[in-house]
């Protein structure tokens, strides 16, 4: 195990000084996928987990969802409310993170605990590769379309051919950083969060001069139209920190004795801040420009030299979201028990993705159909959350990195027939309930007799934590003290 006993001479901690595994430097492809990584292999400090998650977050997609507060019907005050109670849930990721450094094995190994193996399998499938694609896919989408825009300020036309073209480019940027693993983000995520956040200091100096800061709408809400928008942006802002269910991936490489609080402070707050901040522009700006056509808006407040770095910014956000995104769904398909190397498996995410991808941008409603699907994914990745949370917190995040690996029938994780009761009927409970509460692509009757209001995210968060509980109540008993 790395040390973690402070330099004398130098106040900084000795595992700082200790050269990284080969397998880990930044020009190098990760070796790893699934597997339980040793101590000796450990390194890092929880600090870094910040710019992992900023980079991430500073981007054009928060300032977007910001502004949809405001073209919602919300008053500045209550949106920038919203903003801030839906980042919080970043708190929930940074939670989860913290099982990495004590199992040394990614998000996705560690749900055997909860799932049981074969159930886990399940959970990869859909959770952790299906859904993950279909980000990517939309992602890009989102990447393209500024790129387009880019492309054709230079006097090309954004012909098909050049559309797949671009298509692809960003694609193969993206999977790079994901092929060469964790070693690359700590190196990239950095510079990229420093590049990002200062151009959307210039974003923030163009919207300050023309924000309306006393901004009412029109016609104020009230009542039960008014709780409906509240909890519906709520949970549209919370989507984001619930749909990574797998913070551990990224910080299972710290030394098993990193602190748990670090980890979770860091984590949460390389999301908190820039989701937070950049939502919160958003609905500035959008109290002085149409951000219906957030690009063409945005133009009218900002300086006509600095569109093309707006663009070119866009662009490399995305390209840091899908690059985490492609990383972790590559781990979901080895967990699945498919028997690949995961540089390979990253690649066979982004062939996937690319292909939903321009099969949308050349068919008309496709990627619309497709977002609207992953609006209710919300349904699937709350109590996947709150189940994963639980279990930390009843196992006091003990978890045994070398057992997790048996993926035998006499295993420790193997429950019955494959299956941890716990956590199968908590999960599928919590989704049935969630799904009752909907009142987006389609209306549940438990949001219809609540006249409309949207509780699934809130609803399946609580049922599945507190089923759980119930079910495993005797698991704080069980989980050996290391």
């Amino acid at each position: 195990m790395a040390s973690t006993i402070p330099d004398p001479k130098s106040g900084a901690r000795a595992e700082d000084s200790e050269p990284r595994p080969p397998s880990e430097r930044a020009g190098r492809i990760e070796a790893h996928g699934i597997d339980h990584i040793p101590d000796g292999e450990r390194h890092g400090r929880p600090r870094q987990l910040f710019s992992v998650w900023a980079a991430a977050n500073v981007t054009y997609l928060n300032l977007v969802t910001g502004g949809s507060m405001i073209l919602m019907g919300l008053s500045l005050g209550q949106a920038v409310a919203v903003i801030v109670a839906g980042n919080l849930l970043w708190l929930l990721t940074g939670l989860l993170a913290i099982s990495g450094p004590a199992a040394g094995t990614p998000s996705e190994v560690i749900t055997r605990a909860i799932y049981g193996v074969l159930g886990n399998r399940v959970n990869n499938a859909i959770v952790g590769w299906l859904i993950s694609v279909c980000y990517f896919a939309i992602n890009l989408a989102a990447a393209a379309s500024a790129a387009f825009a880019l492309v054709e300020m230079v006097g090309i036309s954004a012909s098909t051919f050049v559309k797949i073209v671009v298509v692809i480019v960003i694609a193969a940027l993206t999977l790079t950083i994901g092929v060469y693993g964790h070693g690359m983000i700590m190196k990239l995520y950095l510079p990229i969060t420093l590049t990002l956040a200062a151009v959307f200091v210039v974003v923030a100096i163009g919207v300050f001069q023309h924000t309306d800061y006393s901004y009412t709408p029109a016609e104020p809400l009230s009542g039960a139209a008014l709780w409906s928008v509240l909890i519906g942006g709520f949970t549209l802002i919370g989507s984001a920190p619930l749909s990574y269910t797998t913070s551990a991936d990224f910080s299972r490489y710290l030394p098993r004795t990193t602190s748990a609080r670090a980890v979770v402070g860091w984590t949460a707050l390389g999301g908190f801040l820039p989701g937070a901040a950049i939502g919160c522009l958003g609905a500035l700006a959008a109290t002085a420009v149409d951000m219906e056509d957030p690009q063409a808006g945005l133009r009218e407040i900002l300086p006509g030299w600095f569109g093309p770095i707006l663009l070119l910014a866009l662009v490399l956000g995305t390209i840091a979201i899908n690059a985490l995104t492609s990383y972790s769904a590559g781990l979901a398909l080895q967990a699945v028990g498919i028997r690949i190397r995961r540089s390979r498996s990253v690649l066979i995410d982004g062939v996937a993705a690319v292909a939903l991808t321009l099969y949308g941008l050349l068919t008309a409603g496709f990627l619309d159909t497709v977002n609207h699907a992953l609006e209710v994914t919300v349904v699937v990745v709350g109590p996947a959350m709150a189940v994963y949370a639980t279990d930390i917190v009843l196992r006091r995040n003990r978890y045994d990195g070398t057992a997790l690996m048996d993926e035998s029938p006499q295993g420790p994780y193997w429950f019955t027939g494959g299956f941890n009761p716990a956590g199968t009927v908590a999960l599928v409970v919590g989704v049935a309930v969630s799904a009752l509460c909907v009142n987006n692509v389609y209306t549940g009757p438990i949001s219809e007799a609540l006249g409309g209001i949207d509780l699934a995210l809130p609803v399946g968060l609580v049922v599945s934590a507190l089923l759980y509980a119930i079910l495993a109540r005797d698991l704080r008993r069980r989980t050996p003290a290391s």
